[in-house]
């Protein structure tokens, strides 16, 4: 395996539990009134834009060629890093 391909499925798995995650918070703003939901709507909105992003740099990493993928790899970076603190906010939010 490629070192390309391990950094790739590391990403991968992050981002999976980011998933996993807003599914979590999801589910729990079901059992909030409407006005607690709408609260907590900011946070999750950030949080799915955050797995948008991640997946859209997830995308390019795979499609970055043996020589390339480097660029590539530090807005994966960054997309992960903000990706990582959305959940974290939203998290801290929801022990509220």
């Amino acid at each position: 395996m490629s070192l390309k391909e391990a950094y790739k499925e590391k990403a991968e798995a992050e981002l999976e539990l980011a998933r996993a995650r807003l599914v979590e918070f999801k589910a729990k703003a079901k059992s909030y009134t409407a006005d607690t939901r709408l609260k907590y709507a900011r946070h999750v909105d950030e949080l799915e834009h955050g797995i948008d992003a991640a997946k859209a740099r997830l995308k390019e990493l795979g499609e970055a060629g043996e020589e390339s993928w480097e660029k590539v790899k530090d807005g994966m970076e960054s997309a992960l890093g903000t990706l990582r603190e959305a959940v974290r906010n939203t998290a801290e939010k929801f022990k509220q």
